[in-house]
């Protein structure tokens, strides 16, 4: 009797196997290597991002220029922009000299505003550090998924949810997993709406991209549930024992690394 649901999958199996493809077409389009050997699981932490600026549009602009280094995308020339001036995601084509992503890349100060990204941010969302740190890596998600070379799994109607899995391969998937869902509470003092993000991917399929993440990059248990939500731990740790099971999807993501290496 105690033994009966524990054969049971975490997620449907069609979720889970769209996850792994989404994997595996980031690694093809982005720089396998570099996800191997210079992606970090970003965590939220005053080690993770330091400093502290008065202004909204600064506090913006310190925590983005986190995101971009975490992303290897430091040299891309972008420009952040409170979002009721800029609503639009029109990206102008990038002029990016060398490889898409390259944690060593310098900026090419010789770029103007009209040629850089207009990366938009919520104000609000500077009281929910987290919520902006997921919001600014979909962004960079967007931006890049755009330049992949072959269409991504499930085509344009899972556009958001393709590149919330990418911002959670470049390394802030703990973000997406902790704000995937906010509690609204009752206490309507309390609670300021504008302050979260929009979430395509629910908790669950958060927590087990997040998983294959982690599972790729050999990263323990202990160095990730202290940081998820409470109730998010069980579920990590049955996404993580199911997903060590499923040899076959590892091995055709984990091929990549060695075409790259």
């Amino acid at each position: 009797m105690f033994g009966l649901f524990e054969n049971k999958p975490v997620l449907e199996e069609s979720q889970s196997q769209w996850l792994f493809d989404v994997y595996a077409w980031s690694l093809e389009n982005f720089d396998a290597n570099v996800f191997y050997n210079n992606t970090v699981l970003v965590l939220p932490t005053n080690e993770f991002f330091p400093g502290r600026v008065d202004s909204q549009q600064g506090m913006a602009e310190l925590i983005f220029e986190k995101v971009k280094s975490y992303a290897c995308i430091s040299h891309w020339p972008t420009r952040v922009v409170d979002q009721s001036v800029c609503a639009i995601l029109n990206a102008p084509q990038l002029q990016i000299e060398g490889p898409l992503r390259d944690p060593k890349a310098l900026v090419n100060e010789s770029v103007t505003d009209e040629l850089c990204l207009q990366v938009p941010f919520n104000p609000q969302q500077v009281s929910n550090p987290e919520g902006m740190i997921a919001s600014f890596a979909h962004i960079s998600a967007h931006f890049m998924g755009q330049m992949a070379k072959q269409p991504p799994p499930g085509g344009p109607e899972f556009w958001p949810h393709v590149t919330e899995v990418l911002a959670s391969y470049l390394g802030f998937g703990l973000m997406f997993a902790n704000s995937a869902y906010t509690f609204r509470g009752s206490c309507a003092s309390c609670y300021n709406p504008n302050a979260n993000r929009d979430s395509y991917l629910s908790e669950q399929q958060s927590v087990y991209s997040l998983a294959i993440f982690a599972v790729l990059k050999e990263i323990p248990n202990k160095e990730i549930t202290p940081h998820l939500k409470g109730h998010l731990r069980g579920f990590y740790k049955r996404a993580v024992k199911e997903i060590n099971k499923r040899q076959q999807d590892l091995a055709i993501l984990r091929k990549q690394q060695l075409l790259t290496a």
